[in-house]
């Protein structure tokens, strides 16, 4: 400003800058005027998926026994995007958490996107905005079964479907897993709350909101205020509030300051963070009670229904999960700890068979883990193609790294690798689990609350509520009405729509180095650093109640009898496990296929970390040469299983025995070459790998290794000019 006085145009700037701020104020309530008629136009239709691809239904859960309001798309490829039946499909399930479905694929670089570029099916599990009469969440998780199903059954060729999970969907296709352990596809969990007690204090105040609010009761009276519907627009309420300063002033502050240009992306997000969907009340309470609040899915105690208890060790499908330590509403601890709370160590984790892979990223925010154009293009476009050869894994847990980052012809390329971890390292993760155990009083208390509730007062609440006073509350929610307030229903918004197309006629733009709008900047600046300060401060506030009233000596007592988690076993009690037993009474059995497994496994729990060049070319001998080939998936995930058991429980007879696998020269020389194939040139590996090679050499009666084995030992010979052969390799390949 002083240098804009200097030049004499101080006030010449100021007017400028009065009309710019006149005509952007008038752009910006005209937004708000179409984001109001969107409002009512998506509602009025049902609020469809808000997907930017073409679908169409293949499945409709409510001519299911079990009828609910879910539903099968399949996306149809846009024009210039061509899918294969033979290619494995996707099956994304989107979160239903107060929104709509089709935050997974609106945009193009998205899960959907990248799914379709690689050229798989791609199919939505979508659901509409009021559920059926009497649909529980048991009837959800059959329904979705019944999709998995009957996309395997239009894939008869293909590998097993990826099915992923978003935010609520994650642990809801945890329970489709868990359930239904035949799905046997892999399954990722995006940004998933499942460990809901876990969290670091002073960093994740959203799993306080039962301890203040009071549990479980109040979704079941806002649920009879509705008429036995809950209306998802409070769960949205609460994910404002939760960062008021980006969703209740800095979003509408770059609106109003970019209203030449903000339009287009405003409305599009607008359009599915506007739509509000309807949850029966046996759902919610579902959600609540056994999830967020009884935290019963990880300590081993909920019940989908009657006489179905879920077990999240019954999953057999290889799980991914993302998380990131950008994200308030599920923390990275909330995400994984579930892994500890069901597990007793790693090797429980591989004698079940089971493969868990996860990734930690450091910045991106809760949406932008399914979200964001560059997770999607980075890391979603890493686990597309990884996922063809991530069942070559022995089982374990690992933690996915991208690493080896390059540019070249405007074009990212990176590695992914594995690297093999312990309940440890998640552990570390977290600040212990003491600050957890209040909650337990806290679940206690609420179950006390919804009974007393449930019979004193519910009858005449559910009395009192008719059908139109339901609808009403609805309506008159502040979601609803801060949108249909602008709409051009409103006789007041009409002269701003006519001076909108005023203004965009005879626009004048401030000069970007005009003072003023420098000084509009640092004064959104300043108000969004005061209302995040009074955000600060109400979660230590609210942080602070919390552990005042739960976590006292009286509290504590009272939360013991809901403290209990899941009993684990111990090393001893898990080696005389029958799965165990039997893998190492056939230790001395089997042949080629099983000596060449076992000695894969030997090497990659030697080295710790498989970078993915490496577990490439294992799953190119697991999967297309013979005589692995002819296994197929179920078989050689059996060997694979039983190999790993007995490489982690007797490893010094694991290679003893070796020889009794491989009776023929020709054999362990075949094995062995196999083995060095998959390491890759001798100048990349470990001095530990080299020295486990040599040691395989030395039982099977080998020559010390002299030279790198570059080309596949078990590949077949090309002939000249078979295109045949080729084509088929290439489709091969790209199956896995």
């Amino acid at each position: 400003m002083r240098d804009a006085q200097g030049a004499g145009r101080l006030a010449g700037d100021w007017a400028d800058y009065l009309r710019d701020a006149g005509e952007r104020t008038i752009l910006a309530l005209d937004i708000l005027r179409k984001r109001g008629d969107q409002f009512l136009a998506h509602e009025a239709a049902g609020c469809p998926p808000v997907l930017i691809y073409d679908y169409e239904l293949v499945m409709d859960g409510a001519d299911l026994p079990f009828s609910s309001n879910y539903v099968l798309l399949r996306i149809v490829p846009p024009e210039g995007v061509e899918v294969h039946d033979w290619k494995r499909p996707y099956i994304i399930i989107d979160p239903r958490a107060g929104h709509g479905p089709g935050i997974g694929g609106f945009k193009p670089d998205s899960q959907v996107g990248v799914a379709l570029r690689d050229g798989h099916p791609v199919y939505f599990v979508a659901f509409r905005r009021v559920p059926a009469p009497g649909q529980r969440l048991s009837h959800v998780t059959r329904s979705e079964a019944a999709f998995v199903r009957e996309v395997m059954r239009r894939h008869p060729d293909a590998a097993k479907p990826v099915v992923t999970g978003n935010c609520q969907g994650g642990w809801a296709t945890l329970l489709l897993a868990a359930t239904n352990p035949d799905l046997t596809g892999p399954v990722v969990i995006n940004g998933a709350p499942v460990s809901t007690w876990s969290g670091t204090v002073g960093d994740t105040p959203m799993r306080y909101t039962a301890g203040i609010t009071g549990g479980t009761w109040i979704p079941m009276l806002l649920s009879d205020l509705g008429g036995g519907l809950f209306d998802g627009a409070h769960l949205v309420q609460n994910f404002e509030l939760l960062n008021p300063s980006r969703t209740l002033f800095r979003k509408y502050a770059d609106l109003y300051r970019d209203a030449d240009h903000a339009e287009a992306g405003f409305l599009e997000f607008e359009r599915w963070w506007g739509g509000f969907f309807l949850l029966n009340e046996p759902e919610i309470r579902w959600i609540v009670e056994q999830l967020f609040v009884g935290n019963r899915v990880v300590r081993n105690e909920a019940r989908i229904e009657r006489g179905r208890p879920v077990d999240l060790k019954a999953i057999r499908a290889p799980i991914i999960v993302f998380a990131s330590r950008g994200d308030n509403i599920t923390p990275p601890q909330q995400a994984l700890n579930w892994i500890t709370e069901t597990y007793a160590d790693v090797t429980e984790i591989r004698i079940r068979g089971q493969r868990i892979v996860y990734m930690v990223h450091e910045k991106v925010g809760h949406l932008g883990i399914f979200v964001s154009s560059q997770i999607a293009r980075r890391e979603h476009t890493e686990v597309a193609s990884t996922l063809k050869t991530i069942e070559a894994l022995a089982p374990g847990l690992y933690e996915m790294t991208i690493e080896d980052i390059t540019e070249r012809d405007g074009r990212t390329s990176f590695t992914v690798g594995f690297t093999e971890r312990t309940l440890d390292d998640i552990r570390a993760l977290d600040d212990g689990d003491a600050d957890e155990r209040p909650f337990a009083a806290v679940a206690r208390a609420s179950e006390m609350q919804a009974q007393i509730y449930d019979s004193l007062l519910r009858p005449a609440i559910r009395a009192s509520v008719t059908g139109t006073t339901a609808e009403m509350s609805r309506a008159l929610h502040p979601q609803r009405v801060s949108r249909a307030v602008m709409a051009s229903r409103n006789p007041l918004m009409q002269p701003v729509a006519r001076a909108a197309r005023a203004v965009a006629q005879t626009r004048a733009k401030a000069a970007p180095d005009n003072p003023f709008l420098a000084a509009e900047a640092l004064w959104v600046q300043g108000i969004e650093q005061g209302i995040d300060m009074w955000r600060d401060m109400r979660d230590m506030a609210t942080e602070l109640t919390f552990f005042g009233i739960w976590s006292n000596p009286w509290m504590r007592a009272f939360g013991r009898p809901f403290e209990a988690r899941r009993t684990l076993k111990s090393t001893e009690e898990l080696r005389a496990l029958p799965e165990v037993a039997q893998a190492l009474f056939n230790i001395d059995r089997g042949g080629f296929v099983e000596a060449v497994i076992r000695m894969l496994i030997l090497l990659a729990e030697n080295r710790g970390n498989v970078r993915r060049d490496r577990l490439e070319r294992s799953s190119r001998v697991l999967t297309q040469d013979a005589p692995f080939r002819s296994l197929g998936a179920e078989r050689r995930a059996m060997i694979i299983h039983e190999q790993t058991l007995i490489a982690s429980y007797e490893p010094e007879q694991a290679i003893a025995t070796l020889p009794a696998l491989l009776t023929t020269a020709e054999e362990r020389r075949l094995a062995a070459a196999v083995v060095r194939f998959v390491p890759g040139a001798l100048d990349e590996m470990s001095p530990r790998t080299m020295a486990l090679l040599q040691r395989f050499h030395a039982v099977l009666d080998l020559p010390e290794i002299d030279g790198d084995i570059t080309e596949d030992p078990l590949a077949p010979p090309a002939l000249p000019g078979d295109q045949g052969a080729a084509t088929g390799g290439a489709r091969a390949d790209a199956e896995r």
